[in-house]
Order: C-alpha cells, then structure tokens, then sequence
C-alpha cells in the first residue's frame, strides 16, 4: 500500500475534485469553480514552508516566532507552466537576517513541497481505457 493516496475525478470541463483522506479539494484550471493547478502548488508548497520554518526555528532554539505569513507570487512562462516561485515571508518576531537564513535554509531541507520540486519527480503513468 502507498502511504499517499488520492483519488480525483473529472466529470467534464476542466474541474476536478481530488479526495484526500476525508477532504475534498476542488481545482478548476480555468479558475470557475476552483484555485487552477498552478495555483493550488504554490499554496501548498507555502503551506508546507511555513510549519517546516517553525521547526527550523525551533532547532535553533527560537521557539517563539509568533505569527507567520508567507505572500507568494509565481511567474508562468508563455505554456502558463510555472518558471519561478518566491516567498516574502512575514514573521512576528524580530530577528536578526543571519538568523533568519538560517532558518531558511534548515526549513528548505525540512519541507517536503521544497524537496519534491526537482525535475526527476515525475508521476508515472498508466492509462487504463474503458474503465467507466
């Protein structure tokens, strides 16, 4: 058994709705009923980010970050596929920059959205005709 597992289904259009354990997450690349793909990974790799920057925070001894914010842009090139993602993240406590690039770079290592982004992560696919 996979440790992950999903299920999503298209009825028409261009809209989805994925199961994820007992939640339902609908995305619509046309942006109708729903965040489009492209969107919905950027939140979700901030969404990843932001806990992994806590234990980042953490392992450094600064338990106490208070509120987190991450403002996420992303450029997409002329296939509207994404070609960059930055973060201005946003922290209540008052650190110094050292500190926080340290941080950073332990929550990079930390956030599995971060890792997951490489080239060589691809799904494999099958296509299994007639199936309905």
């Amino acid at each position: 058994m996979s440790d992950i597992e999903t299920t999503t289904v298209c009825e028409e259009g261009y809209a989805s709705t994925s199961q994820i354990g007992d939640f339902d997450l609908q995305i619509d690349a046309t942006d109708e009923t729903g965040p489009n793909p492209n969107a919905t990974l950027v939140a979700t790799y901030a969404a990843c980010f932001l806990p992994a920057f806590r234990v980042g925070a953490s392992q450094r001894g600064e338990d106490d970050l208070g509120k987190l914010q991450i403002d996420a842009s992303a450029e997409l090139d002329d296939d509207d596929d994404l070609s960059s993602i930055a973060f201005d993240l946003h922290a209540e406590a008052d650190l110094d920059d050292e500190t926080f690039d340290e941080i950073v770079e332990r929550a990079e290592g930390i956030c599995h959205v971060h890792t997951a982004l490489r080239e060589d992560l691809h799904a494999d696919i099958s296509v299994h005709g007639g199936a309905f």
